[in-house]
């Protein structure tokens, strides 16, 4: 697996690196959830998967929640460093980069998990498992519904059969994605 993780991290540095860059971009919440951000706590913490150059991770932060965003590129990281810093929200940011082949890094529960346009069913239980009670999760991902099939697509309802345990608050499959917004359970499980 660490074969594929690197040729993964030269990828996305490659991808990082050779694109445009968003460092000044706008925090911002994936716009598929934008219908859903009077759902997101204002104060807590929250995990950002994939997190980019940390759009997603700053916007959590403005909102007052402490934040840990991971990715597996090292130029990504460094760019939400960079954004955490010009929003003046760095101390409310932590920023790794992480290899997810090797699962979740371990770490407390938290009040939101994020996760936009990653998908690794592996991963399911243990985002699920990270939230406190009442905690809420926001995932996306690339979807067969809508699109072609392809090797980092759900299937029609992955994301629904995956998080049944959680009450779904919002949900839809189309256009080539799939996402969710639930929230676990408010006394622990």
């Amino acid at each position: 697996m660490a074969q594929v993780s690197e040729k993964d991290r030269r990828r996305w540095d490659a991808a990082y690196t050779d694109g445009e860059s968003e460092s000044d971009a706008v925090p911002a919440l994936p716009q598929v959830f934008g219908d859903q951000a009077g759902r997101f706590p204002v104060t807590g913490s929250a995990l950002d998967i994939a997190c980019g150059t940390g759009k997603g991770s700053v916007w959590l932060a403005r909102r007052g929640l402490a934040v840990w965003g991971l990715d597996v590129s090292a130029v990504a990281i460094d760019e939400a460093r960079q954004a955490a810093a010009r929003h003046g929200v760095a101390e409310r940011c932590r920023f790794d980069v992480a290899d997810l082949d090797e699962g979740l890094p371990a770490g407390p529960p938290v009040d939101v998990v994020l996760c936009h346009r990653f998908r690794d069913p592996g991963l399911y239980p243990s985002l699920a498992a990270r939230l406190r009670p009442g905690g809420l999760l926001a995932i996306c991902v690339l979807s067969e519904v809508g699109a072609e099939p392809g090797r980092f697509r759900a299937g029609p309802g992955e994301l629904a059969a995956a998080f049944a345990g959680l009450e779904t608050l919002g949900a839809a499959e189309g256009d080539g994605q799939a996402w969710l917004v639930a929230r676990a359970a408010a006394t622990a499980r």
